[in-house]
């Protein structure tokens, strides 16, 4: 044998598939478990993977020439698991909210309304990897703007969606897998489950290609890209009827998909046709003649023991038992009923004579399953020869649930033009007009909207206010207005205009962490230190109260000197502090800007408004005022007020200075800004001429705000 580098061995099996697919995850995305278990699965699949190519191809692979590297997604945004529990995308932080009977959902349990399981994987998939490719965006939006305007389109998919078997993406997909050629070691009574798994499996592929024709008659019709796409794919293929008549040569016409339980295991045992097979027939007949037996076993206990109540329903554990209720019990069971269980107001139970026809049935049902697969074998190879339609169905119809079921769902259940479709810019800046939390507006319905504008010369916004003031809502609200957009979904705001964000970053609330013996300050640390190392240009970090687990001077020469960093990139930044020291920050370096929620003081106490407002506006001492309710000494309180105030002096002297200083460079990004919005506007020719014209005398007068 002679030594070969697995480097330059293509992939060439499913482990190496394995290998090379791990790539695309994103370990912060995952949890650190869950990636390593796929980790390790990996690595012993690239071991499998050296072992085959040793076996059958006659070569000895040298040590240490596997090399597993880990590429991150590059055409889907990433956000870390921190970020995902902090921004409530999959599960919410508290199930409960004070003081409503309303629970609170997360994005993704909100959105949740599809009807077919492929759907809701995908659904949770793309929250968790939102979209990066502009053009694939606009594909989904297109789709979404002929939902929202066709309601016919729109009824008429989710009615022809509904016709598709819930589980047919996974039964689908189950095609892709080899299964053993029948032998006598296969057709044992224990594989008799494995057999009624493939039996279903066919019936629900005989459902789902029956439901294609009404899909076509739907989409014919369609004018966005994606749903005409779908059409020309799916539709118009030939192959999808082509294997609908194979599967109805064999399949009888009559069977159907059911999920109840003994109906499921009849039409199972009837799939085939009869006649084709002489030892089908008679375990068929084994099989009815066992069920009306037991039926009329039934029938004889409601006459003998005066049961008039009694119910036989069946389960694929258990088979057929008894259900009696208990009002109907008026001293004690006959003896001749065995297992009796009590269930709320009903008790179950056997009997000698049903747990014996309970087998037989079980016996025959199980030859009949072995049979019908010995039947279906070489159906199922010719299905497998063009298994790459059936992946695409399964594809399509995960995609059209979430777009439909889900997006249009969702938007069609709102007041009209509460969702706007976002639009999409390479280096724009991000702008949204009156946005509002997806998750909370649906619990409170005078939710209070908000706007937020980010550019390269303004790409840092401080936003200031009292406890309970809206900061944290603010910043989660912003978040999943980007992720919404970047999903292909319509957004909760009058207006929004983005770029694409590769990343988020969230700094967001207060904890420790016992198991890995981390402080609060020091959990704050390690989240802002990985924020810090991965941050790109592109991408949105969004901080909430950094460096107040520490000293007072510390803490705000951490945020300051974190600000600067962050301020040295083109990403986007949105901090929201308590430390009035930072709106320095604005003095002097022009791309910050301060933004505030506005807050009345009235008879001592705080009146909060959740609106959003430029500039710097100082509430009097608002934490001496709750220091006061809690009950403080007054002679504390006023000390406190003294001291606070001489600071506070101090400071706007410094401020005022400042303004004066970098009065110049404010003026220049100002108007940078200004050019950079009217780049990428949509107005005509006239309105822009105007616009550099007002923007020209601004500039030379001085008063460029």
């Amino acid at each position: 044998m002679r030594p070969l580098n697995i480097t330059h061995v293509p992939f060439i099996c499913k482990g190496a598939v394995m290998v090379k697919n791990l790539s695309a995850r994103d370990p912060s995305a995952l949890g650190l478990d869950t990636y390593c278990k796929q980790y390790y699965l990996c690595l012993a699949a690239a071991s499998a993977t050296i072992k085959w190519i040793e076996s059958e191809k006659g070569v000895i692979i040298t040590n240490h020439s596997l090399s597993v590297t880990f590429n991150g997604s590059f055409d889907h945004m990433n956000i870390d698991s921190t970020s995902v529990q902090t921004l409530e995308i999959i599960d919410p932080l508290h199930t409960e909210l004070w003081g409503t009977s309303n629970k609170k959902k997360s994005l993704f349990q909100m959105l949740k309304t599809t009807k077919t399981t492929g759907g809701s994987r995908l659904l949770r998939a793309n929250l968790l990897q939102p979209l990066k490719d502009i053009q694939t965006i606009n594909a989904r939006l297109d789709c979404l703007d002929e939902l929202v305007s066709n309601e016919e389109l729109f009824f008429g998919l989710t009615q022809g969606l509904r016709k598709f078997p819930k589980e047919s993406d996974k039964v689908l997909c189950h095609f892709c897998f080899k299964p053993k050629k029948v032998t006598d070691e296969v057709l044992k009574p224990a594989n008799g489950r494995k057999s009624q798994l493939l039996i279903s499996d066919i019936i629900v592929l005989k459902t789902a290609l029956d439901a294609i024709p009404f899909l076509s008659k739907v989409l014919k019709g369609a004018n966005s890209f994606l749903l005409q796409n779908i059409y020309q794919t799916i539709c118009e293929n030939p192959k999808y009827g082509s294997m609908r008549k194979r599967i109805g040569e064999v399949i009888d016409e009559d069977v159907i998909h059911s999920r109840a339980p003994f109906v499921a295991c009849t039409q199972q045992c009837f799939a085939i046709k009869p006649g084709i097979d002489g030892l089908l027939d008679v375990a068929r007949r084994s099989f009815c003649d066992t069920s009306e037996a037991i039926h009329n076993l039934a029938t004889k206990y409601r006459e003998e023991f005066t049961l008039p109540n009694l119910k036989i329903p069946y389960n694929n554990r258990l088979g057929f038992y008894f259900i009696i209720p208990q009002r109907d019990i008026t001293e004690k069971l006959p003896n001749k009923f065995i297992q009796v269980v009590r269930h709320g107001k009903n008790v179950h139970c056997s009997s000698f004579e049903l747990a014996s026809l309970n087998v037989r049935n079980k016996s025959a049902a199980a030859e009949c399953f072995l049979r019908t697969e010995l039947c279906l074998e070489g159906l199922i190879s010719e299905i497998r020869e063009d298994i790459r339609i059936l992946t695409m169905l399964a594809e399509v119809l995960c995609l059209l649930d979430m777009i439909v079921n889900s997006f249009a769902y969702t938007i069609s259940t709102k007041p009209v033009d509460r969702y706007t479709r976002p639009e999409f810019t390479g280096d724009g800046p991000m702008a949204i007009n009156a946005g509002r939390h997806p998750i909370l507006e649906c619990l409170h319905t005078d939710f209070v909207p908000n706007n937020i504008f980010l550019s390269e010369a303004s790409n840092m916004v401080l936003v200031m206010g009292p406890n309970m003031s809206g900061k944290s809502t603010y910043l989660q609200q912003i978040c999943l207005i980007v992720i919404l957009a970047q999903v292909g979904c319509y957004v909760p705001a009058q207006f929004a205009s983005l770029r694409v964000v590769d990343r988020i970053f969230t700094r967001i609330g207060t904890g420790d962490n016992v198991e890995n013996n981390s402080s609060t300050f020091m959990t704050e640390m390690k989240e802002t230190a990985f924020i810090m190392q991965n941050v790109s240009s592109r991408s949105l970090v969004v901080v909430d109260e950094l460096g107040r687990a520490t000293s007072s001077s510390d803490g705000l020469a951490i945020a300051w000197s974190c600000c600067e960093h962050l301020l040295s990139l083109k990403g986007y930044t949105v901090f929201a502090t308590h430390m009035e020291g930072l709106s320095e920050l604005a003095t002097m370096y022009p791309n910050v800007k301060i933004l505030h929620f506005e807050v009345d003081l009235r008879n001592g106490r705080l009146d909060f408004k959740f609106r959003l407002k430029d500039g710097v506006r100082r509430v009097p001492h608002y934490g001496l005022l709750l220091a006061r309710v809690a009950g403080l000494p007054a002679s504390v309180i006023d000390t406190a007020t003294s001291i606070t105030s001489r600071i506070t002096e101090q400071e706007m002297v410094r401020m005022d200075a400042n303004c004066v200083q970098y009065q110049p460079l404010r003026m220049a990004y100002q108007a940078a800004q200004r050019l950079i919005c009217l780049k990428y506007s949509n107005q005509g020719d006239d309105y822009i001429r105007e616009a550099l014209q007002d923007l020209k005398e601004s500039y030379a007068a001085g008063n460029l705000i």
